[in-house]
């Protein structure tokens, strides 16, 4: 009903009665974290970020669903990040999002996100190693990491466990499920630091 709501307020009609909206972009963002919702966590003041967040997903959707949390959505791109501004204030969620244009390299070792956050995600940003590099160093003691991802392998699998060595973190659990209508198959890894993570990481842009 919420974001129903959000969609009478940004007058997207059109845009929403599209099943590809709701389900590749709002759907998506929000099924790894039903049970998180059910649990009663969505009424907690959590810190969230979600790095590389394009047109605002998965990042405004959890503003949504968790009204008590803190988001923080950063993108490199001062086009996105202003247009997603934007939305945020006509939403009224002003007060609780905030924007950075900036690298992930250089807002993962910056002292206001650098282990600041109990839930940092990343949806279609790069590969799930380089991912885990620029998440795992946002999180604070009990924090996770959640990789949204589309089919996983065990390859995939194995890259990632590799990674997460150099980090000092592991995979706390895995989910799959496909889409409705047929929209493909996606994977949510959630990802747990067992120690602070290594000063060297995330390594510098380029």
């Amino acid at each position: 009903e919420q974001l129903r709501q959000w969609n009478s307020k940004l007058n997207l009609t059109r845009l929403v009665e599209d099943d590809d909206f709701w389900i590749a972009q709002v759907f998506d963002s929000l099924w790894p974290l039903v049970p998180l919702l059910q649990s009663g966590a969505a009424q907690a003041p959590l810190r969230l970020i979600d790095v590389g967040t394009g047109g605002g997903f998965p990042g405004l959707a959890l503003a949504i669903a968790f009204p008590q949390a803190q988001l923080t959505l950063v993108d490199s791109v001062g086009r996105k990040t202003q247009a997603v501004q934007a939305m945020a204030a006509a939403l009224g969620l002003a007060d609780r999002v905030q924007l950075r244009c900036e690298r992930v390299e250089l807002t993962g070792r910056h002292g206001q996100c650098r282990g600041q956050f109990d839930l940092a995600m990343a949806r279609a940003v790069a590969a799930a190693p380089v991912v885990a590099e620029y998440l795992v160093p946002l999180l604070k003691p009990g924090g996770q990491a959640l990789l949204y991802r589309g089919q996983w392998t065990t390859d995939d699998q194995s890259d990632l466990e590799r990674a997460l060595q150099l980090l000092r973190a592991e995979i706390l659990r895995s989910e799959q499920r496909e889409l409705p209508a047929g929209r493909g198959q996606r994977t949510a890894l959630f990802v747990a630091a067992n120690a602070a993570c290594p000063k060297g990481y995330p390594r510098a842009v380029g």
